[in-house]
């Protein structure tokens, strides 16, 4: 616990057997309460990794529902285990586990209640060896978003997420895509809601085990994307409605 708030990781997995053990070793077990693996029916042996290095909650979709379905799941088992602060982290080891104090902290000292690992803070993205077309897209997609959303980001597109409890329990986050684009409607929604998202730097490693998506589904999750930002804002001019921007029941 931190600041007497409980805290769980929750890791999205899809064939991350290579990566999981390095990844769980970093986690500082000091002040995370829980572990949660969700394992969007892998082909590998990542519920068998998962099992064999101690972590107690492990999930296992009997079909492949999409990064975004693995997320839903992953969510509500953290909400269900009584968590404060849930942390979204890769198993890919493309992030670094030893950020997690600083992100929950800055949660626990009720300073906010999102945090996101910035790539892009800094120099971290290219140095991490990030391609230089997806850095690309990525700055004009960041541009894009913080214009129709009305912020000041210095990325959307990070996987290594923190949320307080009040974020998860009021967030329609399962009216969201199964797809990649989950990460952006769930931003969009804090944004939405009034919420304001914290930064953190965050240095990145890009390499053979680590997960990525090819360029033609990187070209599908930009369009969503995009499309994402503009719905946000004729919803915020009230020009349209949707189910994503509702209040949980």
């Amino acid at each position: 616990m931190l600041k007497g708030k409980k805290i769980v990781v929750v890791l999205p997995a899809y064939n991350a057997e290579r990566t999981l053990k390095k990844t769980y070793d970093e986690i500082p077990m000091d002040i995370v309460d829980e572990v949660v693996l969700v394992d969007d029916c892998s082909k590998d042996n990542t519920v068998e990794v998962a099992k064999q290095i101690g972590i107690k909650h492990v999930i296992r979709h009997e079909k492949n529902t999409g990064y975004g379905g693995n997320q839903k799941t992953c969510y509500d088992k953290a909400l269900s285990l009584g968590g404060d602060i849930v942390i979204m982290l890769h198993p890919d080891y493309q992030y670094t586990p030893l950020l997690i104090p600083a992100m929950a902290s800055i949660i626990a000292n009720n300073l906010y209640d999102v945090v996101l690992g910035s790539r892009i803070l800094g120099k971290g993205a290219l140095k991490g060896g990030m391609p230089m077309y997806k850095y690309i897209f990525n700055r004009f997609l960041t541009f894009s978003e913080n214009v129709l959303l009305n912020q000041k980001l210095s990325e959307y597109h990070t996987g290594y997420r923190a949320f307080s409890k009040t974020i998860l329990e009021k967030i329609n986050y399962h009216a969201n895509s199964d797809d990649f684009v989950f990460d952006n409607q769930m931003l969009s929604q804090i944004v939405y809601a009034g919420f304001e998202i914290a930064e953190v730097t965050c240095p990145t490693k890009y390499f053979k085990e680590a997960s990525s998506i090819n360029f033609r589904r990187s070209s599908t999750y930009g369009l969503g994307v995009l499309g994402v930002s503009f719905l946000h804002f004729f919803c915020k001019m009230g020009l349209m409605k949707s189910e994503i921007y509702k209040e949980r029941k």
